[in-house]
């Protein structure tokens, strides 16, 4: 059943190859050396150059050097804005205002990150100023089952504190469910040169959503003190990642989970996790006006793409730090509403700081 579950989830993770259309790619750069490329297809974070303690740049995320690589090989969503709902919907269904809806079932019955031709497959269009992106994206009503016709902005913006900036805003002509991310995969070290097992991660986080064997929450709000969970002071990575006696273990692989952020502020940004490679230094503080983060640690990259640079990209070789609302929030009535109504604006902003020690 294991080995079942394994190939559903490695199936999901599919990108379908789509007719030719014209592809772009951005660059953002600021007078620190630090560079973000960006492509208009599916809103990707292609590269991001950061400099390390002794002013070394490297490219801390993980992907392809072309963008027509993301269209073409397969991939678990590299660096992508991921729509219309990130992360799980159990079922592929959900109703509101009594009416049910069914979705693509692309993940273990479950839906994920949108469907099968989520946002992270769309050309969107785009106009830069300075070092200032935005994109934007028309979603009908319908398309992969959600109602309403929505229109989306994402504004990708690099300062001068080395920081990249993600904002969304978005508007619907029916009540709709609505949760965005982006999908980067980071390790602060280099992509694919070497594992992210030995940097520190704190969460600031004191409950977790747990899950289920197709990773769907159970609807518990856990606290994660005395788990493997527990970030709230900076641990290692790998320290407990492979810790199968807890089963929230074992059902991801290792880290798979939503964190429920221990919030200060009602709507402005507050921290969510922070990152350090002790070899160079290199710090990323992510901030955010959403709920939640996912933490994945890519227990399912398996060595079978070849990214930049020909490099293959392994199991654990980079984490993801999916700012959102809780997954599945539609079917459970005690998570925070995703619901995004006609005349309502949805708003959110993730920066993602970067620094050395």
């Amino acid at each position: 059943m294991r080995t079942l579950f394994l190939i559903a989830v490695a199936s999901a993770f599919l990108t379908t190859v789509l007719p030719a259309q014209p592809l772009s790619v951005f660059t953002l750069a600021n007078s620190r050396g630090m560079e973000a490329r960006i492509t208009n297809y599916g809103g990707i974070l292609m590269s991001l150059k950061v400099p390390d303690r002794r002013g070394r740049l490297e490219d801390v995320v993980l992907g392809f050097d072309t963008p027509e690589e993301y269209r073409t090989k397969p991939h678990p969503y590299f660096g992508a804005l991921v729509g219309r709902y990130a992360n799980r919907i159990a079922g592929a269904k959900f109703s509101l205002n009594g009416q049910s809806y069914s979705l693509a079932p692309n993940n273990n019955g479950n839906s994920l990150h949108g469907g099968n031709t989520g946002f992270d497959k769309k050309i969107w269009q785009a106009s830069q100023k300075g070092n200032k992106l935005t994109l934007t994206l028309t979603s009908p009503d319908g398309e992969e089952g959600y109602p309403g016709a929505l229109t989306v902005t994402a504004i990708y913006e690099l300062t001068e504190d080395n920081e990249l900036r993600l904002s969304f805003t978005a508007k619907t002509t029916k009540p709709t469910v609505l949760n965005l991310t982006n999908h980067s995969y980071f390790n602060l070290g280099g992509p694919g040169r070497r594992d992210i097992l030995g940097q520190d991660l704190r969460i600031f986080a004191s409950r977790f959503t747990p899950v289920n064997e197709t990773l769907i929450p159970t609807g518990e709000l856990r606290p994660v003190t005395d788990t493997p969970f527990d970030f709230r002071d900076s641990f290692r990575i790998g320290e407990r990642i492979d810790d199968t006696s807890d089963p929230q273990i074992r059902f991801g692989g290792g880290y798979d989970h939503n964190y429920v952020l221990d919030r200060v502020t009602k709507d402005g940004l507050d921290p969510a996790a922070q990152v350090y490679d002790p070899l160079s230094g290199r710090t990323l503080l992510v901030l955010t006006t959403q709920p939640a983060v996912q933490l994945y640690t890519g227990n399912f990259l398996d060595g079978s793409l070849q990214g930049k640079g020909g490099a293959a990209y392994t199991k654990r070789k980079a984490l993801c730090l999916e700012t959102q609302h809780y997954p599945d929030s539609p079917n459970q009535p005690g998570f925070p509403s995703t619901v995004l109504k006609p005349g309502q604006t949805y708003r959110s902003t993730t920066v993602y700081r970067f620094g050395v020690r």
